[in-house]
């Protein structure tokens, strides 16, 4: 049987690694694991099965298709991308500065590593999707959102503006990659102890605000598996309706968080006008009449 191949960016430490050692359990799976800390990365893959260490600078489009191209030519297909790297900015946006002349120029690296580096690496991902030989399991996309996407984050504005993006993103491009069988998903995550921030922050957040890691873990798994899906509300959805999903992770519990909802009918009218879906049918009713009448 030909081995999966997981590609895991930010896959050193957090929940990329956390995600990493449950797929290794499994020995199904050669492993790809992306990060900048070349030394945890090396850590990482020494104690994984079928793992490789791919030092990559996510930020970098360069850097990122070098990953990319090793971690195929590795393993010669790609099945489960997990665009999970990210980090929480460090600088005040509320800081104060001169009057007199313009304020410098704000540091958007969470920007740049939260969502720029997630649209690159679905990118990549749809290309060497589509280089891999086709077998019964569905190409997987999975990117890392927040709580911070569905709930604004006042602390970490630009942080929270950029997992919500992530998360419309991942809506938006839903149908069309569906049409080429790949399943895309966006996990919401409550806080989780990683190395988003030291020991020493963490110690002033409540201990019962915590989301255990292995909640996360069985979240992806659910949907590395596949198929008819159930949250912990008992609401279930079926596998072909479940392209773009987003799941919320919260204590011990998951859950399936729609889009907002249509603020009238006219809006819905017009964005299910305007969808590839309808675009689609519209071309081929036209080809279809086309044919009809140089037939006749």
């Amino acid at each position: 049987m030909t081995r999966k191949a997981a590609f895991i960016t930010g896959g050193a430490s957090g929940m990329g690694l956390a995600v990493a050692e449950a797929l290794s359990a499994r020995d199904e799976w050669d492993l790809h694991i992306v990060d900048l800390n070349a030394s945890a990365g090396l850590k990482a893959v020494s104690t994984l099965k079928n793992a490789h260490f791919h030092q990559t600078d996510v930020t970098s489009y360069e850097s990122l298709t070098a990953a990319f191209e090793a971690a195929f030519k590795a393993s010669g297909r790609l099945d489960f991308v997990y665009a999970n790297a990210g980090i929480v900015e460090r600088d005040n946006f509320y800081e104060k500065h001169d009057l007199s002349k313009p304020p410098p120029e704000p540091n958007q690296l969470s920007v740049d590593i939260n969502y720029k580096s997630v649209v690159n690496t679905t990118w990549l991902a749809l290309h060497y999707f589509r280089k891999s030989e086709k077998t019964d399991y569905k190409p997987l996309l999975i990117m890392t959102a927040s709580c911070g996407g569905l709930y604004p984050s006042e602390f970490c504005p630009m942080y929270s503006g950029s997992k919500a993006a992530v998360i419309h993103f991942n809506r938006a491009i839903s149908f069309a990659f569906r049409q080429e069988g790949i399943r895309t998903y966006a996990t919401a995550p409550g806080t989780i102890r990683t190395n988003l921030m030291n020991s020493d922050e963490w110690k002033s957040f409540p201990e019962q605000f915590f989301t255990p890691m292995k909640t996360l873990v069985r979240g992806v798994l659910l949907l590395v598996d596949g198929g008819d899906l159930e949250d912990s509300n008992g609401r279930k959805v079926a596998e072909e309706d479940a392209y773009g999903l987003t799941v919320e992770v919260n204590g011990d519990n998951i859950y399936f968080r729609d889009q907002a909802a249509f603020s009238d009918k006219n809006m819905e009218d017009m964005m299910k006008f305007t969808s590839m879906k309808n675009q689609l049918a519209r071309i081929e009713k036209t080809k279809s009449e086309q044919n009809e009448v140089n037939g006749a």
